[in-house]
């Protein structure tokens, strides 16, 4: 592809708005935001060539001794900060010294994993609902509001927040479908509307920080911990996903199917199922995430499937006549925490798989999996994705499929950094501990 007159159309953008700072933004292994900032005049040279920087103090990048590295900015990634006129962003790939691209970017690495749908020929397209909290400061989760799912409570500074934040959005070209209260006292929901998998992994990661960054404006904090609040419902992005073909066609669609699910939308489910224990540890890939995957609060701990069932891992949404393209799978498993690039490379890389091995889909599972004995999910042969970042970890360890999506570097780095990371919370005292046992031992 010719980048020179997308590279034309961000220098024509910049002098017509009068933009003076550029923020080049990538991300971490773990699916931190970086960024370095360059004046107006440097905008040429990075397009062309990139800007250099350290990758040694990255995490999850290069070793000292080879550090040296190059953030290109994508062109198609141009937007002007909402809160700021003269300051725009554009997001990177990260190549190495001689423009090749790096092993260790996880935009590389969803990047690779698209080259592989293209190759049988889709692309994978992508919504999430991206839930989150708002708490008055980060001391603590002191609540803004006692609101529940879709309250139409009397306006209160969380929804103005809300609402800001939906513009400033909008502002820089990412679509919002709706934003609501959600389940949990101070929860909110930001659905984004679907796009191609690289796009909205861009997007999550500006929707991450443009909602904080709202937050922070009116002095409080927004975050997306999995599992801040005990007792209350936990922060998903569920994540519908599909795959279309070069000519516009939603192959999930079979109008001949009683569920309206083709072929390859049951070999992709089937994918998902078989290898939701691998992939877990990257979709939801803290210690806090299990916190959340528990019984009794929406979120999946059994690996079942079903149409419309909320309680299922995978629900398939209702088909609506005309709406083809619509067609979809959503996969509930996931955090908003998650670094999003690795997380659609590990989803997609399952559904292919799933698909070109020609995996059978296990019955649809229409009760209430929550409901049932231990003894009745063991006869219909249910599983239980895992109860513990380090029990994730254990099973993502031996995956051949997670190490392929992620690529020897990315997936060598992720495990050393989970261990590291179980390490240290098993060896703290937690309060929990100190309240059940201090008087009792």
């Amino acid at each position: 592809m010719n980048e020179e007159p997308a590279h034309d159309a961000v220098l024509k953008q910049v002098e017509e708005r009068g933009i003076k700072f550029i923020q080049l933004w990538f991300t971490d292994l773990l699916g931190n935001l970086k960024s370095v900032e360059i004046p107006q005049s440097e905008l040429t040279t990075a397009l062309t060539e990139g800007i250099g920087f350290d990758g040694s103090s990255i995490h999850g990048f290069a070793r000292i001794d080879e550090s040296d590295m190059l953030a290109k900015p994508d062109p198609r990634t141009f937007a002007v900060l909402p809160w700021a006129d003269d300051v725009a962003r554009l997001i990177c790939d990260i190549l190495q010294p001689d423009g090749t691209p790096y092993d260790g970017d996880p935009r590389y690495a969803l990047r690779r994993a698209l080259i592989r749908a293209q190759e049988a020929g889709f692309t994978m397209y992508v919504g999430t609902e991206v839930e989150y909290f708002y708490f008055r400061t980060d001391d603590g989760p002191a609540v803004l509001d006692s609101g529940g799912y879709f309250d139409l409570v009397p306006p209160d500074l969380g929804t103005d927040i809300r609402r800001e934040t939906v513009l400033a959005l909008q502002a820089m070209g990412i679509k919002v479908e709706a934003a609501h209260h959600e389940v949990a006292p101070s929860q909110q929901e930001i659905d984004l509307r679907f796009t191609d998998a690289l796009t909205m992994a861009d997007n999550l990661m500006t929707t991450r920080f443009v909602v904080k960054e709202v937050a922070r404006r009116h002095g409080i904090h927004a975050t997306f911990m999995p599992k801040p609040l005990f007792g209350e419902n936990g922060s998903g992005m569920h994540t519908h996903q599909s795959l279309f073909t070069p000519d516009g066609h939603n192959a999930f669609f079979d109008p001949d199917d009683p569920l309206y699910l083709s072929p390859v939308a049951k070999g992709y489910i089937a994918g998902l199922m078989r290898h939701a224990k691998e992939i877990i540890g990257v979709c939801a890939q803290w210690v806090n995430s299990y916190k959340r995957l528990v019984t009794g609060y929406e979120a999946p701990v059994y690996i079942t499937w079903a149409k419309r069932n909320r309680s299922n891992m995978i629900r398939v949404p209702m088909y609506k006549p005309g709406k083809e393209s619509a067609t979809r799978i959503e996969f509930r498993a996931p955090d908003p925490a998650c670094n999003p690039y690795l997380a659609f490379a590990t989803m997609l890389h399952a559904g292919l798989t799933g698909i070109d091995d020609g995996y059978p889909l296990p019955t649809p599972m229409e009760r209430d999996v929550y409901a049932m004995t231990a003894e009745e999910r063991q006869a219909l042969g249910i599983e239980e994705l895992p109860g513990s970042l380090n029990m994730a970890i254990t099973n993502m360890e031996d995956s051949v499929l997670v190490r392929r999506a992620l690529g020897d570097h990315i997936f060598a780095k992720f495990i050393e950094n989970k261990k590291i990371e179980w390490d240290n919370y098993r060896a703290r005292v937690h309060r929990y501990e100190l309240e059940r046992y201090l008087t009792m031992l």
